[in-house]
């Protein structure tokens, strides 16, 4: 029997394959009794090293936080090990392609707002996640479109003990765990990873929307190990303020300071937070929430609409002298949204500002993906 074949949890049917985690694949699925689109994980039960019924116990310890995927179901179908859960838009990495892999800056500071939150409510359930990455962030749909959410949880470690708040031992000799354009610099020399790691990892995804690239990218080795050791001394030996050189002095005072944290320590959220939003301010931005993939895809949407324009004046002519000649045929064009008022067109194709106060883009069905081109089924 295939995936396609399958139903989970009684009332979830399985459609088509929409992306990959960790550990596993996600397929788009459907409630067959509301009829309402989620995401489904599915792992065979084969695989060497099982990770998914992990994964959903992770998620069910931080089940409640804001920007956590609820899970509906997670149990065995046949072969496979599978978890029913929120289905969410694009992820950052696919935003970043369909912007041209360039973020503002205004943009960078609204995403760090609230990347910083999650991973510091992460860390409040006892949790490091451990593979921080673009990938991994996924924006909301419908009127959460604004939110960021956290997946793949695969790779997620206690680093103390949830009631005595018991701080993991240090260690070393450790495997890198995570990926290694993103790791930390204690992660590559073999260093258990704790708190310190999951946000040294942030301030590199930040400078990669910034930058749009990251010195250590494209590198090439023999191995994989070679490799990896090749991207740590390039780590090691960027200066903060040639990694940052161009952008404000706060992105090398958050990189600085999650550098110098000691193992066990706990970092300051609401500092790291303040100083981004004291740069927000200071930059004149507005907490409208219009990020550059909501311009961009708003852009696109008026120039079609202007093509569309631009065609209808034939098609006008076409039907006045159908008319005049005392015939039947239809003045209509293919696409109906273009013989309206441009005005109406516009408000048509506008995000929902009375509901949001932003220009929020709807997506319809777009997934949990990792491929760019989902982003194009969003529409306004």
């Amino acid at each position: 029997m295939t995936t396609m074949d399958l139903r989970v949890g009684n009332k979830y049917r399985i459609g088509r394959k929409i992306g990959s985690g960790s550990f596993g694949d996600i397929y788009l699925g459907t409630n067959i009794i509301s009829g309402e689109e989620i995401a489904i994980k599915l792992e065979s039960v084969k695989a060497k090293h099982p990770q998914l019924e992990y994964e959903a116990r992770v998620y069910k310890s931080l089940a409640g936080g804001v920007g956590i995927p609820f899970v509906r179901w997670f149990g065995t179908e046949c072969d496979y090990n599978a978890m029913v859960l929120d289905l969410l838009g694009p992820s950052l990495e696919d935003l970043f392609n369909f912007c041209n892999r360039k973020f503002s800056l205004k943009t960078v500071l609204l995403l760090a707002d609230q990347l910083i939150s999650r991973i510091e409510y992460i860390h409040a359930k006892s949790f490091i996640h451990r593979d921080i990455k673009p990938d991994n962030f996924l924006m909301g749909i419908g009127k959460r479109g604004n939110q960021v959410n956290v997946i793949d949880f695969g790779l997620a470690k206690k680093y103390r003990d949830p009631k005595t708040h018991f701080h993991i031992p240090y260690r070393e000799n450790k495997n890198l765990t995570g990926t290694a354009r993103y790791a930390s610099i204690n992660t590559h020399l073999g260093v258990e990873q704790s708190r310190r790691d999951d946000m040294e990892s942030l301030g590199y995804v930040m400078l990669y929307f910034c930058r749009g690239s990251l010195p250590w990218q494209g590198l090439k080795a023999a191995t994989k190990k070679q490799k990896y050791d090749r991207i740590m001394e390039k780590k090691m030996t960027t200066p903060t303020e040639v990694l940052c050189r161009g952008f404000p002095n706060e992105f090398a005072i958050y990189l600085n300071y999650t550098r110098s944290l000691r193992f066990d320590d706990k970092p300051d959220y609401s500092y790291l937070r303040k100083i981004f939003r004291d740069l927000f301010v200071r930059e004149g931005f507005q907490y409208d929430y219009v990020f550059d993939w909501t311009v961009y895809k708003y852009q696109k949407n008026a120039q079609a609409i202007a093509q569309a324009q631009q065609k209808e004046p034939e098609k006008g002519e076409e039907g006045t002298n159908a008319a005049a000649a005392g015939t039947s045929k239809p003045t209509g064009t293919r696409n109906p949204a273009a013989r309206q008022a441009p005005g109406v067109l516009l408000e048509r194709c506008r995000p929902a500002w009375a509901t949001h106060q932003s220009m929020t883009v709807r997506c319809t069905s777009v997934a949990v993906s990792t491929r760019a081109a989902a982003f194009a089924r969003c529409v306004c």
